[in-house]
């Protein structure tokens, strides 16, 4: 009975042990396929940047959109051209992105007062008095500033992003630069490097690459990407570019300049976040510890002045014999 159940323990064991080593020897084998299959599938994608066209048309050629537009373009050329940068800025940048703006923004601040109104006659309710007025022009409001609210919004992240993004990139290009290439061969380097990390610098960078090659000059494609990104870093490097292309500075040097003080500005810029903590911290410590700590210090006096004031105020003496 023991030498069966020391067989059946040593079968366990190796059954045990081919199983373990089969399941590890094909998880080695799947992972080493899916690396070789991943490699060559990045080998063969093309860059994002690529398969976006330089030439791109900016007329509306929808009949509808370009009735919109016509209806609604009272603010003039000026006012039109603005809301397309904004809109850009926020990443559309679609030609017909302006209209489909107007025709968003007046559906909200048209519909949602009506579903205010019909939308309780639905399930046999109605608001009457002052809340039948009130509420639809509050939504009408809500709906005309809530697009306007939404693409600022979108536009400061998308600058936010871009400001965090754009140093790394810096110090990539200065080390491809210092390393020989030539500022556009850097410029598609790094766009190739930092595609999926930094995916919005590289967006840019990628489409200025693309305008270079497409026969563009220098600083025309450099200005264009400042007027579309609209970060203050990155208009500095813009500057400092055509400035050092227009004296015959050395690039690398001074790209390694500006890289040094964007570094040390990154530095700054947090060192002030971190001595914003406890001037942060002060109202939540105000507002919920205090409290907390003058009840646990003031909590026992009363305790013990009511156990002595308790009984004298409320003994009242009568009238002697």
């Amino acid at each position: 009975m023991a030498a069966m159940s020391g067989l059946d323990i040593v079968i366990q064991v190796l059954t045990f042990t081919m199983v373990f080593v089969g399941v590890l020897v094909a998880q080695r084998t799947i992972a080493s396929i899916s690396a070789v299959r991943r490699r060559l599938g990045d080998s063969a994608k093309p860059m994002p940047q690529q398969a976006r066209s330089v030439v791109r048309s900016d007329t509306v050629r929808n009949r509808f959109l370009l009735w919109v537009q016509a209806t609604t373009a009272s603010g003039g050329p000026q006012e039109a051209n603005k809301l397309r940068r904004e809109l850009s800025l926020a990443g559309f940048e679609q030609p017909t992105a302006p209209v489909w703006y107007v025709i968003i923004r007046f559906s909200l601040a048209i519909g949602l007062p009506l579903l205010m109104i019909f939308g309780p006659a639905l399930f046999g309710r109605t608001i009457g008095g002052i809340g039948a007025i009130v509420f639809p022009l509050v939504l009408c409001g809500l709906g005309l500033v809530a697009p306007h609210a939404f693409v600022n919004n979108r536009a400061e992240a998308r600058r936010v992003q871009m400001e965090q993004e754009f140093p790394d990139a810096l110090d990539l290009l200065v080390v491809c630069v210092e390393a020989g290439l030539g500022l556009e061969a850097a410029f598609v380097r790094v766009t190739a490097e930092v595609a999926t990390s930094h995916p919005r610098i590289a967006e840019e960078f990628g489409r200025m690459s693309a305008e270079l090659t497409a026969g563009r000059g220098r600083a025309e494609a450099l200005r264009a990407m400042s007027e579309r990104v609209s970060v203050d870093s990155i208009n500095s490097f813009v500057a400092l570019l055509i400035q050092t292309d227009a004296l015959g500075v050395s690039i690398a040097q001074s790209l390694r300049t500006y890289s040094s003080e964007m570094r040390q500005s990154r530095f700054l810029k947090a060192e002030e976040k971190a001595m914003r903590i406890p001037v942060l911290l002060t109202v939540p410590l105000v507002a919920c510890l205090m409290p907390v700590i003058i009840v646990a210090l003031l909590l026992p006096p009363i305790i013990d002045l009511m156990r002595t004031l308790g009984p004298a105020l409320a003994h009242t003496p009568g009238a002697g014999p």
